[in-house]
């Protein structure tokens, strides 16, 4: 398989242990159909010698960009509390876009700006505003605040044709950091996830914050890139 991920440019290439033999082949075509103006990145396992021979021989060349997978197993259940006032709801991105991006916005560190907001939301964001297949509503959790406003995010996606889960994304506002909301609404999800048959769950991230909460390194990815027309 060979797939773009948000945008051209940048790719995922892949092919079973079995038929090794054919990543150049894959290669050739991501570069041939997925690149853009600046050329093709591709993330390669660290360790993958024969796939990172491959790509170095097609003019593929290391970055300093990486992608760290953590995963934690689901086999107990997670214990985290909001603090007092604050409560767990379902939330559902595509029913209230704007105010769901607004906290996203916040929730990322894009500031409080909220003309600068509507102009990127007006852009970029109310053009990809579409339920997702696998989308569970169980699993889109927000941590309500006192005044009744959101203060913080977490969501799950999962497949009943998996054994896992995957994070993404949790935010928290600015304002509202180290009450261990995020904590609590990522346990909370894991949970529901696991009672739906989820074993584990995928995070993409090297963040301490994950790590401590019981997340732990499988694998780690480095960026190949590769510039020009040829």
């Amino acid at each position: 398989a060979a797939i773009y991920d948000m945008y051209f440019g940048e790719a995922f290439c892949g092919v079973l242990t079995e038929y090794g033999a054919l990543f150049p082949a894959v290669l050739d075509y991501a570069w041939t159909a997925l690149k853009d103006e600046n050329g093709l990145g591709i993330t390669i396992r660290d360790g993958s010698e024969g796939e990172i021979e491959a790509a170095e021989k097609a003019g593929f060349a290391p970055a300093e960009q990486t992608e760290t997978i953590l995963r934690i197993d689901l086999g107990e259940k997670l214990k985290a509390a909001l603090p007092a006032g604050y409560r767990i709801a379902e939330i559902d991105p595509f029913e209230e876009p704007r105010a769901f991006q607004w906290l996203l916005w916040q929730g990322f560190d894009h500031g409080e700006d909220l003309e600068e907001f509507e102009q990127d939301y007006q852009k970029t964001m109310a053009m990809d505003l579409k339920p997702r297949r696998h989308f569970n509503k169980d699993l889109s959790l927000t941590a309500v605040g006192p005044g009744g406003e959101p203060a913080a995010y977490c969501c799950l996606w999962y497949s009943d044709k998996t054994d896992y889960a995957y994070v993404e994304p949790v935010c928290t506002l600015p304002s509202e950091r180290g009450k261990g909301l995020a904590k609590a609404l990522l346990y909370e999800a894991l949970n529901r996830a696991a009672a739906l048959g989820a074993k584990q769950a995928y995070v993409i991230s090297d963040q301490e914050f994950y790590k401590k909460l019981g997340f732990r390194e499988v694998s780690r990815f480095t960026f190949y890139w590769k510039t020009g027309e040829e």
